[in-house]
């Protein structure tokens, strides 16, 4: 078993806060009074998708790779969901989306829009954009899951909730509509999330 999983107990309801981040705090809070039912688990620090081995396992999902990009002029911010095993090649994405040079977004961007540290992306952080700064983009192999796991804001924590639920109800609430791309991820140079 994946060494940064010390308990496999899986929780269905919001935490106490006490040695919780706000941020971490205000996601359950949000998909409570969304009426969205989530599974919990709680580890170690997890800041990749190679680290999260084992938990997708317990939670009885396929943990999804989220990525925050730019372009290079640092104008367009995107938050791509894609399947974590997917290889990211930069080239097939910006043909896609018409947005040239696509890069990995610098870290101040990450926290002024999502209020999400590196390592800690998730599509929950579109909650603290308010002013609309980042553009949702999601692989359709995504959408043919039934579930979606992602961080609560931080990487300490793991979720799953239902993808009607985050489609459904969680986006049309924070304000963020989504584009659907199709990525293959195969024979070209990657970057690693």
């Amino acid at each position: 078993m994946n060494e940064l999983i010390r308990d496999t107990t899986l929780y269905e309801d919001i935490p106490m806060s006490e040695g919780r981040q706000e941020r971490e705090m205000k996601v359950y809070m949000l998909l409570k009074s969304l009426g969205i039912p989530f599974l919990r688990m709680d580890h170690e620090p997890m800041a990749t998708i190679e680290a999260c081995q084992g938990v997708d396992e317990i939670l009885g999902i396929h943990m999804c790779k989220n990525l925050f990009l730019c372009n290079s002029q640092k104008t367009v911010f995107y938050l791509l969901l894609m399947p974590g095993e997917k290889k990211f090649k930069t080239k097939e994405l910006s043909k896609q989306i018409g947005s040239a040079r696509l890069s990995f977004a610098p870290e101040e961007f990450m926290e002024e829009y999502l209020h999400i540290s590196p390592g800690a992306v998730s599509v929950m952080g579109l909650m603290n954009d308010q002013g609309k700064h980042v553009n949702l983009l999601i692989d359709e192999d995504v959408l043919k899951e039934a579930f979606l796991g992602c961080h609560p804001c931080v990487n300490t924590a793991s979720l799953r909730l239902k993808t009607e639920d985050v489609l459904t109800k969680f986006l049309p609430f924070v304000d963020h509509d989504y584009r659907i791309v199709h990525l293959e991820g195969e024979d070209s140079m990657n970057i690693s999330a």
